[in-house]
């Protein structure tokens, strides 16, 4: 995948924001959040009855998030809560999102949200804050994509601040404005929110999916799973 992703249209999610979800149908498909595993385990569809709205409510999945990535009106909408420093994030960056790109969103069939879930350590708190930076000037997700593409490890300084403006450098941010919101941090409430988001939701570990359709409906993916299963679950409301 190239460092720099193609960027439709980066505005506002054309979902119905603030209608709350009554039911939540949640296809729990474990493979390697932070552990690895030697086979691909799908369990069965739970269904869960109706939420209270102050617990989840649309806002829960896609406010507090990044510009939108892909047709604003694709009828299916990818959530990905994440961590720039995570292992099997870079690996659905790196094996599994290209394939979703070309056959999904570049169709206009899905759009992406991108989230924070900063559970390794504050290089990925920095490294969130400098995309949000970067989204200011519409490139947020070149940034996401640069953070990715130099991914090498854990806590192992990869994501230092010093790194994270010659990434900045790299996809020609105005380095004044960039550097300014990084001291000021204006995101810091949300990318906070987007944590207590996913706290909300009950996430354990990072990646994780949300597959929402125009109606509502939540189908929730774990870890990176072989794109295979992306393409099922979407297919399968595609022809709904």
């Amino acid at each position: 995948m190239s460092l720099v992703k193609q960027k439709l249209l980066i505005h506002a999610p054309s979902l119905a924001i603030g209608a709350i979800i009554a039911s939540v149908v949640i296809t729990g498909v474990i493979f390697g959040f932070n552990n690895t595993t030697n086979e691909l385990e799908i369990l069965p569809t739970p269904v869960i009855g109706p939420i209270e709205p102050k617990e989840i409510t649309m806002n829960t999945f896609v406010s507090n998030g990044s510009p939108v990535l892909g047709d604003p009106n694709a009828p299916i909408t990818l959530v990905e809560f994440g961590d720039y420093q995570c292992h099997y994030c870079n690996v659905f960056f790196d094996t599994i999102e290209e394939d979703i790109m070309r056959n999904y969103v570049d169709t206009g069939k899905v759009k992406i949200i991108f989230k924070d879930y900063n559970i390794i350590g504050p290089d990925s708190i920095n490294a969130s804050h400098g995309a949000h930076c970067a989204g200011e000037q519409e490139l947020f997700w070149e940034y996401h994509d640069m953070l990715y593409s130099n991914w090498t490890g854990e806590n192992n300084g990869w994501a230092s601040p010093n790194n994270l403006t010659m990434f900045a450098n790299e996809i020609n941010v105005n380095m004044e404005q960039w550097t300014e919101c990084m001291d000021e941090k204006p995101y810091a409430k949300t990318i906070i929110e987007s944590n207590n988001d996913a706290q909300a939701l009950e996430l354990t570990g990072t990646p994780a999916f949300f597959v929402i359709t125009e109606e509502g409906k939540v189908t929730k993916l774990f870890g990176a799973q072989p794109f295979e299963i992306f393409k099922k679950v979407f297919d399968d409301q595609l022809e709904k």
